[in-house]
């Protein structure tokens, strides 16, 4: 017999599977929701929009009192399902995603609010599995994370081509807030007997998502110094830093291992060569130097180096993802990084990245017209769907030029009015990126 679920989680599947990386439906889905979401809470989430909102905008969809809201609000929070994110006067709640998202801190949290073991095993086989959602996940242009390149092995000569956002140190030194939770991939995998023996309590979280993680008691908030202990007791580990794909107020950095991480074992196991955003850089080696010892080998967390029969190392420029953690452990110092002929996009900001994602899977029209309450709405989706999906639309919104002056049309919608005043003080952010076009 199947798995008998509550109308109120198909619902809420549904919603999440309106957001740019969905939500594809399974029983393994289903059970994981019905962990997380009493029947009710699923049912007020999955009429939720999918943007940022305000309490008044929740109590309203809810049919209940500001206050009545409020108290549901803090206990989704408390979960770490919704995030609680305020500044100044400015009071708003963002539908934590799948990933990196809710399923994440369900496994990172530092107490015993759910049954991580059973959690895991519907992970293993909702992510591991059956595959549909991590396919979809790592398809999206563009890509949901990106790697960071390890500073001190960059040649001086590349030093000044490292953009501030694209180091490690300089997203914790400008940090507005930072907490510490369990790696979800590696606690995932030690309750499947899978995990290795690289730490856990290394996943950084920073600004308004640690802010409200930390409120929460979700995660523990540590100093900057910490921060940086962290991430370099990480990087002589020989561990990938995988973070937010965005230039602004990163969210976190997660500290990677070839056999646990979902992103590089996606990377590795289905060739999405697109499903990452790789750092500037790649891997080259001098075979003068090269003694053929092997180590970089087993360090490179892709497979993108291999020993051949002459007795070195060849370095597969297409599939090295530039993190340069091989490099650390050359002990000829036969390897280098080389920068790229062109530089990877990263978004601006998590705005930029969730209206780009929406356009790429043909979803930006759930984020507009997002009230499932309303028949007006749900006709507008049609239309607009219809519209965003034909070729040539998508065509003319692939082009750089349009692209950027739909996103700064986008910005005087109301839809991105409470991001503003959260993220840039009512200042109107220009995604035309010509300062970044400069650079390239």
């Amino acid at each position: 017999m199947g798995h008998i679920t509550a109308k109120g989680y198909y619902d809420l599947q549904k919603r999440l599977d309106k957001a740019a990386q969905g939500a594809p439906e399974s029983e393994s889905l289903y059970k994981i929701l019905e962990v997380l979401f009493t029947k009710k809470e699923a049912e007020l989430v999955s009429i939720l929009p999918l943007n940022f909102f305000t309490v008044e905008e929740a109590a309203k969809r809810w049919k209940k009192s500001k206050k009545e809201s409020k108290k549901v609000l803090d206990e989704l929070a408390d979960k770490a399902i919704i995030l609680d994110l305020k500044k100044g006067k400015t009071q708003a709640y963002l539908i934590a995603p799948t990933m990196a998202g809710f399923f994440e801190f369900s496994l990172m949290r530092l107490d015993n609010k759910f049954n991580k073991k059973v959690l895991s095993e519907l992970f293993y086989q909702y992510i591991n599995t059956e595959e549909e959602f991590i396919r979809m996940l790592f398809m999206q242009n563009p890509p949901l994370g990106r790697v960071f390149v390890q500073e001190d092995v960059v040649q001086p000569k590349h030093e000044t081509v490292v953009l501030d956002y694209e180091k490690a140190s300089e997203v914790i030194k400008k940090a507005s807030c930072i907490c510490v939770g369990i790696c979800y991939c590696r606690h995932k995998m030690e309750h499947m007997g899978k995990a290795c023996n690289m730490p856990q309590e290394v996943c950084l979280t920073f600004n308004k998502a640690a802010e409200s993680l930390v409120k929460h008691k979700v995660a523990k908030k540590i100093s900057k110094k910490e921060a940086m202990k962290i991430l370099n007791k990480c990087i002589k580990l020989g561990l990938v830093q995988f973070g937010d794909n965005i230039q602004d107020d990163v969210n976190f950095i997660c500290n990677c291992c070839a056999c646990c991480c979902e992103a590089i074992i996606a990377y590795n196991k289905f060739g999405y060569r697109e499903g990452l955003s790789t750092t500037n850089f790649f891997t080259k080696v001098n075979k003068k130097k090269c003694s053929g010892c092997g180590i970089c080998v087993k360090k490179c967390p892709v497979n993108a180096i291999v020993l051949n029969k002459s007795g070195t190392v060849n370095v597969d420029g297409k599939l090295c993802i530039g993190c340069g953690v091989c490099i650390r452990f050359c002990p000829t110092n036969a390897l280098f990084l080389e920068k790229k002929s062109e530089r990877s996009f990263v978004p601006k900001d998590i705005f930029e990245r969730m209206v780009l994602s929406a356009i790429d899977t043909g979803k930006l029209q759930n984020y507009i017209f997002d009230n499932p309450n309303l028949v007006t709405h749900s006709l507008l989706r049609r239309l607009f769907g219809t519209i965003l999906n034909l070729k040539p639309t998508k065509r003319l919104l692939a082009m750089k030029q349009l692209r950027s002056r739909f996103l700064n049309k986008l910005i005087k919608t109301k839809h991105y009015t409470i991001f503003d005043k959260l993220y840039n003080n009512g200042k109107k952010v220009d995604y035309s990126h010509k300062e970044l076009d400069k650079k390239r």
